[in-house]
This record gives C-alpha cells, structure tokens and sequence, in this order.
C-alpha cells in the first residue's frame, strides 16, 4: 500500500496548528484573576528568556563578517522596515470599509516586526540561492528589530495603540536587555546553546504559545472577540494577501534592478518579504497590553500564508536552468562571510 503524504507545495506549519490549539484552549478556559496574574508573569519571564536566546544563538563574528555584503543588508533592512510600513500606512484607507480600526492596528504592526530568519534559510537554500546572506540579513534584521519596531509603533500607533514613554522603557528592559545579555554570556554558553539547541528551540516555541495563551485569555475575558466577523476575517486575508503578492514582486525585480545576481536575489526575496512570528509576538504582548490578541491575529494570518506561497516559489526557482544560477553584479565575498551559520527568530 502507497504511503499518504502531505502534500509539500501547500505546507501547514504544525506549530501554526499548536498556536489555533493554543487559542482554542484560551476561549475555553481563559485564565482569570490569580490565575490571570500568574500567566502574565510567566509571560513576561518567557519573553525575556526568548530573546536572552536569541543573543546568545547569535554569532558576533558572523555577523560582522556578514557586513561585507553590506548592499544586499541595506536592501532587505529597507524592504523590511520601510517599504512595508508605507504598504501598512496605505492600507489605512480600507477603514471602516473593509478593516476595523483594531483590526488595521494589528495589520500595520504586523508591517513594523523583523523579518524571518529559519524560514527565509530554508526558502533561500532550497532555491539555490546566497544562502549565508539570508543568514545575515534575517540576523540584522532580527537585531534592528529589536529597537526599530517599537520606534515605528510608538510613532505610527501613537497614543491609539496605547504607546508612551513606559512602553519603549519596558521594552528596553524586557527585549533588549536580556538579547545584549545573551551576546556578552555568549562566549561562556554559546557552546551549550549550539550542542541544545533542539531542546531550546522547543523552550522558544514553549515560550510562544504561552504568550499566545496569556494574550488571548485577556482578549476573551474583555470581550473583544465581538468585533471580529467572518467578513472582516476575509477582508483581512485579502489585503495580507495582497501585500505579500507586491513585496514578492518588488524584492525580485527590484534586486534586478539593483544589478544583484540570481542567487543574490532569492535571498532578497525570502528574507525581504516576511514577518517574524517569533519576534513580532512578544513585541505585540509588551506594547498593546489587552488589546494583543486582535494586534497578533493579522501576524498569524501572514504567517501561514507567506510560508505556503514562499514553498511553491522556492521549488520553483529550484528548477531554473543552470545557466541561471552563476550571479551577476553580487558580492563575491558573502559567498564565503558566515560558513552555515546560526538560527533564530
């Protein structure tokens, strides 16, 4: 008998159905009062060892040696946290016609987070392309991230997202201090880190979903699920879908345009056009408070999506001729800059 296979051109993240899972049980059993205050602390303390991770995972030395391929940085960073936030901006518009205003809050964050760094590896190197560039794109990004989106947020949320003085403090606190904790503990546990890291991955994706359960348990309990019809759901997904469809575009004709090579350009496509989960959650947990749930959702949604279409553009680009494959106008150096690399984010 043949053996059923899931089809691998339409890909269901397993850990998306952890996350549905996670919200389910938070509808059912929402935390309230102790139990409420419990969950937000162990929250709180499972972002902070999150993003402790992430720098110790991160190799200084690679990053910095990352930097001689500095254009294709330059290009994904303004992809990242330029282009998709004027995308965001424009999408303002849409309300109330086709977003609600909470919902709109939550999609314009979703265009201020990082980009990806697991997924645009594996995208990038099953393409073909310059593979310890995604590497450091995707690690820059993360890193930049940590201080460009709450920036972003606080100036383009504004008070309506609930943005002060004491939301970029505790995010200094919370992010940044632990990641640059990571960075100078590195040298004594990075060797630990890389020897466990398929433990301490499930320590991060642990630490996920209990920010997930904590946020939407709040959401449950103040009643915001009221303002989410399956219409809206539906104009959501055609606007998130609309936006993945340009940033595709515009990273691959762009990087084109720039006179990168082919393999160049792949690793600007995958690491240009996608939103971190795994950034972007904890963030969202730190900056909108109660309101994080609706804030989350557009993430969640894009998330799926661009792993789904970004699967059946990377077997396809796997295919090219190669001819192709030998890049034009790329920096020869970043072929060699970072060796395998790490991952995170």
């Amino acid at each position: 008998m043949k053996r059923l296979r899931w089809p691998s051109r339409l890909p269901i993240d397993p850990y998306i159905l952890l996350l549905l899972g996670t919200v389910g049980l938070a509808a059912l059993l929402p935390a309230r009062g102790t139990a409420a205050d419990v969950s937000s602390g162990a929250s709180t303390a499972a972002i902070a060892l999150l993003f402790f991770l992430y720098g110790a995972r991160l190799s200084t030395r690679e990053a910095l040696d990352g930097l001689r391929h500095w254009r294709l940085h330059v290009t994904v960073l303004a992809c990242t946290f330029v282009i998709f936030p004027l995308l965001g901006l424009a999408a303002r518009g849409l309300v109330p016609v086709i977003l609600t205003h909470p919902l709109y809050q939550g999609l314009l964050f979703l265009t201020l987070v990082p980009s990806t760094v697991q997924s645009s590896i594996a995208f990038t190197s099953m393409a073909r392309g310059n593979v310890p560039a995604a590497i450091c794109a995707g690690s820059f990004s993360s890193l930049v991230g940590i201080i460009a989106t709450p920036l972003l947020a606080a100036s383009l949320l504004g008070s309506s997202g609930g943005f002060s003085a004491d939301s970029l403090l505790e995010i200094v606190l919370q992010l940044l201090v632990p990641f640059l904790a990571g960075q100078l503990l590195r040298r004594w546990i990075g060797g630990f880190v890389t020897r466990h890291k398929k433990a301490l991955g499930l320590v991060d994706r642990g630490s996920i979903l209990l920010v997930v359960y904590t946020a939407f348990s709040e959401g449950m309990v103040q009643g915001i699920w009221h303002q989410v019809s399956p219409a809206r759901l539906g104009g959501l997904f055609a606007v998130e879908a609309l936006i993945l469809a340009v940033m595709l575009l515009l990273t691959w004709y762009g990087g084109k345009a720039l006179r990168f090579g082919r393999e160049d350009r792949i690793a600007i496509q995958f690491a240009g056009s996608k939103k971190s989960l795994a950034s972007g959650l904890p963030m969202a947990s730190v900056l909108f408070g109660p309101q994080a749930a609706l804030a989350v959702l557009p993430l969640m949604l894009f998330h799926q999506m661009q792993l789904i279409v970004c699967a059946v553009i990377a077997k396809r680009r796997a295919q090219d001729p190669p001819a192709d494959v030998t890049p034009r106008g790329s920096d020869a150096a970043s072929r060699t800059a970072v060796g395998t690399g790490t991952r995170s984010g």
